[in-house]
């Protein structure tokens, strides 16, 4: 567990991570439930019902995670007017990389002319975003970088089976950045808990495409595709998720009263009410985008956050709490004050 909020009541001298700017990249093709022309009509109306999921965004042929990525980081960098050559890092979180080998993150680093900028990627699948926002936070604190472009980006349309009615309807395609640096003005992300539990390895992946399954071992095709268990992943989100929300308010000595916004990964709507309820935190704090968007894996939550950002609603001093769980089984949180 990596919980920076108890590093920074210690006294040790450390700068404080502040959000710069924020940015989305979301593809133009707008794909409706009513779209899915190729299950039954009949069950169409289940997908919003189960789920909330009304339609999705999928890449364009032509684009890859890395195109989606650059959209989110230069909308990022452009809204403040921040020269990608002064980008000290890039963490990229996508569990839709290019390829295998290499990291994503170095040809988004190409794509923005951030030549300066060391980059990797990182794997926590939805709880990606939340993952790479609290490494950001670190190398910040302990004075390894003085800017970190944090970029989650995911094309889950090219790793789904369109034929799966039990995972295809539910996602979509789309990225978000945080561009976080030194200083003692703006947002702050205060703290951050998080957790994984390697006994659910299984529960959420791809099987094929690994050193475990190579691609040219397959006997089975949809292998290459991405699987979940459904019951499982329910009962693990509302339990963790509520549990790493309690964990964090706790080590950073905040109120639960005192939050004034909850952004959870935008997996299903059922599961957020469940959140809300075993939180006890009211529903109408909860940032919900899904249901234009869809699951967007590690990509939701900075998605939602940049939403929250551009809407002018936030306060000064609102404190914003980011949640989210996916495969490993990987869970986290982090609060942001604004």
């Amino acid at each position: 567990m990596v919980n920076t909020a108890n590093l920074q009541r210690r006294g040790t001298a450390m700068q404080h991570a502040r959000i710069l700017s924020t940015g989305s990249g979301l593809p133009e093709r707008i794909v409706r439930n009513e779209d899915l022309t190729q299950f039954p009509r009949h069950t169409l109306g289940l997908i919003e019902e189960k789920t909330g999921v009304r339609e999705r965004r999928f890449a364009d042929p032509s684009q890859c995670t890395s195109d989606i990525a650059a959209l989110a980081a230069s909308a990022c960098l452009k809204r403040i007017g921040f020269d990608p050559l002064r980008v000290d890092a890039i963490i990229l979180a996508t569990s839709s990389p290019d390829r295998i080998q290499p990291a994503t993150a170095t040809r988004l680093q190409q794509l923005i002319g951030a030549a300066n900028a060391f980059c990797f990627d990182i794997n926590s699948v939805c709880s990606g975003g939340v993952y790479a926002l609290a490494l950001a936070e670190s190398m910040i604190r302990a004075a390894r970088c003085a800017t970190v472009l944090v970029v989650a980006s995911e094309v889950y349309s090219r790793i789904l089976n369109p034929a799966d009615f039990s995972t295809y309807p539910y996602f979509g395609d789309g990225a978000g950045a945080v561009l976080l640096g030194a200083g003692d003005a703006g947002p702050e992300v205060v703290g951050a808990v998080l957790r994984t539990d390697g006994a659910g390895a299984d529960v959420i992946q791809i099987p094929a495409g690994g050193t475990m399954l190579p691609f040219h071992q397959l006997q089975q095709p949809k292998d290459a595709f991405f699987r979940m268990k459904g019951r499982e992943v329910f009962d693990f989100a509302v339990d963790k998720g509520s549990r790493v929300i309690g964990e964090l308010l706790a080590s950073t000595g905040t109120p639960r009263e005192s939050i004034r916004w909850v952004i959870p990964h935008q997996a299903n709507l059922k599961i957020i009410a469940e959140l809300s309820q075993r939180c006890g935190i009211p529903l109408h704090k909860f940032v919900i985008n899904l249901d234009r968007y869809g699951n967007t894996a590690g990509a939701s939550v900075l998605i939602a956050f940049d939403e929250l950002c551009g809407s002018g609603e936030p306060r000064p001093g609102d404190h914003v709490v980011l949640v989210a769980f996916g495969g490993g089984l990987s869970w986290g949180a982090a609060l942001i004050t604004m």
